[in-house]
């Protein structure tokens, strides 16, 4: 069998596109946390992710996040499609900064917290859950 150039070409970056493709879908948890703070680093302290260890079901994952002193919680799914689940915002009357949702996971994956407080700071927190059955199409 011979091969053109172009053919050779062709084969050969879709290859490596093939190849990059699920790098970028898999986001690691510091360049996540970094794209909410603006490359500010985030504390640990300050803010509480509760979370499964282990979720039966992926379709819904209960979650809870207490933040006191926090203007918004960002909560997201790294190994999802889309890592963005859900933004909280809290203004001078809100009685306490916490929230408490269900979330889809694809699987087993980092559940990440990020409060930004009202200091301008941001605290960080995250947790791995396993998922036995995914709830994004898998």
């Amino acid at each position: 069998m011979n091969f053109t150039r172009r053919e050779t070409l062709a084969v050969s970056g879709a290859t490596l596109v093939a190849t990059l493709l699920p790098l970028k879908l898999m986001a690691s948890t510091p360049d996540l946390i970094s794209d909410i703070t603006g490359g500010v680093k985030a504390s640990s302290g300050g803010i509480d992710l509760t979370a499964p260890e282990i979720a039966e079901n992926g379709n819904t994952v209960p979650i809870s996040v207490d933040a006191p002193g926090a203007v918004a919680i960002t909560v997201l799914a790294a190994g999802n499609p889309t890592p963005g689940v859900a933004k909280f915002n809290f203004g001078m009357g809100s009685g306490s900064q916490s929230c408490t949702t269900r979330i889809r996971l694809a699987g087993t994956q980092d559940v990440i917290a990020v409060a930004e407080m009202a200091d301008g700071s941001f605290s960080a927190a995250h947790q791995t859950v396993k998922v036995t059955i995914g709830g994004c199409g898998g």
